[in-house]
């Protein structure tokens, strides 16, 4: 006997689905900030009839993805009590691939992390064995947290290079061989058999300083990553930018003054990057000994050259002053064109204290029409971890827990 077809929702149906998502979707976007109580949570959502937010509130707590543990009931049309995201709803997990090093956290669906994981990729970074890495990571922080493989409901990967977040794929990077047009996502999914976001490492710093950061709740700010490379994540008017061709922030080619004025080649580094990166900053060392003729005892990182100037030495001041003239002119010029409330410096050279007060220095040369503001990142390394667990979040929110 022939089943009878699952009748359509009529219409007018469909459109208050669509906006019983969407109002919890703005619910559980604020539960992600905030514990509330009922006036707090009124505040916030004046836009919301009471009826709607309690709609939206009760739609959240029978998905799961939500709960009311204070007393009493709320009914249609009637102040909620307080909520609060459930945090025992399930598990998700943050994936940071560098070029020498593989890093995973475990978090509940609060944020918070469990238990995190790292390995070596210095001579296992092509594709298939950086998953097979992750699919050993993943094990590991099953076996040694609350978690179970059926408790996991998503993963967010951040890879260094160009990386096409709706697509899912790493485009190109010169930190990862063999990493070119790499469907990072759909191998994920493949691996772990959950729903996988992937995203440009240095952004998903700025995400992770946006949510609990030095630039929590803050619309329109940089993070300025400083490493062995430069580059930017950009949140304007509160959203990420990625650009026409993904390369929004990729400042390590941007041209000021006291950079090379030739144009990089492929695979070179770019004029800002060849110049205060960790490894421009070291050339700009060795130069000033050689022009000098002072021995060198051993070869410095970049920051132990800017804390050798903050000791006093002569040669090595002449360095932090140089690269924090040009970093003062890269700020400045970025904030002309977007006109941010902030700067967070994040990466090994960027969290610098010395880089970070010979710069702030030489801009208070540069108040018109608006001095940029200068701190030093709040989650320092975990930044790009902090940012993979809250785009896991929302991709596990996105794909299951407001499913009809």
């Amino acid at each position: 006997m022939a089943k009878t077809p699952t009748p359509l929702p009529a219409p007018r149906e469909a459109q208050q689905r669509h906006l019983k998502q969407m109002d919890a979707c703005e619910v559980l976007q604020q539960l992600r900030e905030h514990d509330f109580s009922s006036r707090e949570f009124l505040e916030r959502h004046r836009g919301l009839s009471p009826s709607r937010l309690s709609a939206a509130v009760s739609f959240l707590v029978k998905k799961g993805l939500a709960e009311k543990p204070s007393h009493g009931r709320s009914t249609a049309g009637r102040r909620p009590g307080s909520v609060r995201i459930n945090a025992g709803h399930g598990h998700v997990i943050g994936v940071d691939i560098g070029a020498s090093k593989l890093r995973m956290a475990l978090a509940d669906m609060n944020g918070t992390v469990l238990g995190k994981w790292s390995t070596s990729t210095r001579k296992t970074s092509c594709p298939d064995m950086v998953i097979e890495q992750i699919r050993k990571g993943t094990k590991y922080l099953v076996e040694h947290t609350s978690a179970s493989c059926r408790s996991l409901l998503a993963v967010a990967a951040g890879a260094p290079g160009i990386t096409d977040g709706d697509a899912g794929v790493v485009i190109a990077t010169s930190y990862l061989k063999g990493w070119k047009n790499v469907p990072l996502r759909s191998l994920l999914e493949s691996a772990l058999r959950i729903p996988a976001a992937v995203e440009n490492d240095v952004r998903l710093a700025a995400i992770g300083e946006n949510w609990i950061g030095a630039a929590r709740g803050i619309g329109n700010f940089v993070f300025l990553a400083i490493g062995t490379g430069i580059a930017a994540g950009i949140f304007a008017n509160g959203k990420l930018v990625h650009g026409t061709d993904w390369t929004a922030g990729e400042i390590g080619y941007m041209h000021v003054p006291g950079t090379p004025e030739q144009a990089a080649k492929q695979g070179e580094p770019g004029s800002l990057e060849s110049t205060i990166g960790g490894e421009g900053v070291r050339q700009q060392w060795l130069r000033c000994c050689n022009d000098t003729g002072v021995p060198l005892t051993r070869d410095l990182t970049a920051t132990e050259i800017f804390e050798h100037a903050h000791a006093g030495d002569v040669l090595a001041e002449s360095v932090l002053n140089r690269s924090a003239q040009v970093l003062a002119y890269a700020v400045y010029n970025i904030s002309l064109v977007l006109n941010c409330a902030l700067f967070v410096l994040g990466g090994g050279v960027g969290m610098s204290a010395p880089l970070l007060d010979a710069t702030r220095r030489v801009l208070e040369q540069y108040s018109a029409p608006a001095r940029p503001k200068l701190i030093i990142s709040s989650l320092g390394q975990d930044a790009q971890l902090i940012g993979a667990i809250r785009l896991a979040l929302n991709t596990a929110e996105s794909r299951i827990g407001l499913k009809m």
